[in-house]
């Protein structure tokens, strides 16, 4: 075991504990459970203790210790969420739907996911890990200490298992591969049903080699549909892999009814969902993963937040980040947009950023929060959390630790 060590003089330390307690459910301000005046000690990656300074173990006071200058410290945003892993531009598509061009139109064309996937097929490995442990750089600089990253532009074995290889090699962030080869269908495939049953035998050799523990799928008119998912999916939690659904965005096409049936993790998107479907979401334990983000670029309804949160249902937000869709990683966006057209309270951005994405990562027992043996994530900042998705030109964060040890240092930060 490694030495503790004292991170000493902060102002205050949010630690979410309360909207743990509640599950991510109905958070208010009282459940940010802030402690003033705190200290945290470290061992061995996890939190050992937190706490009024005051309070402090008389055995923690001559260890090792640094001081955070009375600024807050909160825990590390959790992306549950992206597409970080791939190659080539689709700038020309943005002026396309802009022109009013649909999104389904631009696929029809070879547009769209199809086009990344051309790109990132011609790429080496060393280059998809290059840009994309960029890309990491970018989200620990806003806070971000874990990240899903989806495979799903390779849409052959060779390309997919490629993918899933680049993330494993990426480091500093809480890394969280997800095998997506479901997520288009390749143009050499005969049909969906055929390329899914072809997705069983990567299945079999992700599960062989570690390196994925998780499924998503893209339920929708044009790529796959629920009958083709359940049976594929089904295979897919028999082998020990948890599930995730992008659900219902474009249309409802049933990824939300799926995702439930299946106890999936969470239903991701679920933009067109019936007053029904928004009960029965809110009734389970399947997290309703949020993107406004891409709802934004593509200029769609965004989902009512309002009415899932009402009926109780947990939210997790997350960046969406891809070349198409949703070519943003700034966290501070996703969160005002969350706040200005999903009417979100800045606590339950909090909690969806946070302890929302950890349950949508099934890690709600070790991040997304600061508790007794949870990862020691955290960032830094003069920011109180008022002052967090309302300014996109703060500076907000000044340093971000993961696991203890400092990963991000702004130019602006001090110690």
């Amino acid at each position: 075991m490694g030495r503790p060590q004292v991170f000493k003089d902060i102002g205050h330390l949010l630690t979410m504990r309360g909207a743990l307690k509640k599950e991510g459910r109905r958070v208010d301000s009282r459940d940010l459970a802030i402690v003033k005046n705190a200290s945290l000690v470290v061992e061995d990656g996890r939190v050992l203790w937190l706490g009024p300074s005051r309070s402090l173990p008389t055995t923690y006071k001559k260890v090792k210790s640094l001081s955070l200058h009375g600024r807050w410290v909160y825990p590390g945003f959790v992306d549950c969420h992206t597409h970080m892993i791939f190659a080539g531009d689709r700038s020309d598509e943005f002026e396309l739907r802009n022109r009013g061009v649909a999104y389904q139109e631009i696929a029809s064309r070879g547009g769209g996911i199809l086009s990344t996937v051309k790109a990132t097929r011609k790429a080496t490995m060393g280059s998809l890990v290059q840009s994309a442990q960029m890309r990491v750089q970018e989200h620990l600089a806003q806070g971000v200490t874990t990240i899903e990253i989806k495979s799903g532009y390779g849409l052959d074995h060779k390309s997919e298992m490629k993918i899933l290889k680049a993330a494993r090699e990426l480091k500093k962030a809480r890394i969280v591969p997800t095998f997506l080869g479901a997520h288009a269908i390749p143009k050499e495939a005969k049909n969906a049903k055929d390329y899914l049953e072809s997705l069983q035998r990567t299945l079999l050799e992700i599960k062989r080699e570690g390196l994925a523990q998780r499924v998503d799928i893209f339920i929708e008119k044009g790529y796959f549909n629920s009958s083709e998912a359940k049976a594929y999916l089904s295979f897919a939690r028999d082998l020990g892999f948890q599930i995730a659904i992008h659900a219902d965005q474009l249309s409802e096409s049933g990824g939300t009814q799926l995702a439930l049936e299946l106890r999936a993790l969470s239903a991701d998107h679920v933009i067109c969902l019936g007053p029904m479907s928004k009960k029965k979401l809110a009734q389970s334990e399947t997290t309703a993963v949020l993107l406004p983000s891409a709802d934004f670029f593509l200029q769609c309804e965004y989902p009512d937040a309002r009415k899932l949160i009402e009926h109780g249902a947990r939210i997790a937000l997350a960046t969406d980040f891809n070349p198409g869709s949703s070519p943003t990683q700034n966290i501070q966006f996703v969160g005002l947009l969350a706040r200005l057209k999903m009417k979100m309270s800045l606590p339950e951005v909090f909690s969806a950023f946070t302890v929302g994405g950890a349950y949508a990562l099934g890690r709600q027992h070790e991040c997304g929060a600061l508790d007794k043996g949870y990862f020691a994530d955290f960032f830094v900042s003069k920011r109180p959390w008022q002052q967090f998705f309302y300014n996109l030109s703060l500076d907000s964060v000044d340093e971000t630790y993961v696991g203890g040890r400092r990963m991000h240092r702004s130019n602006a930060s001090f110690n």
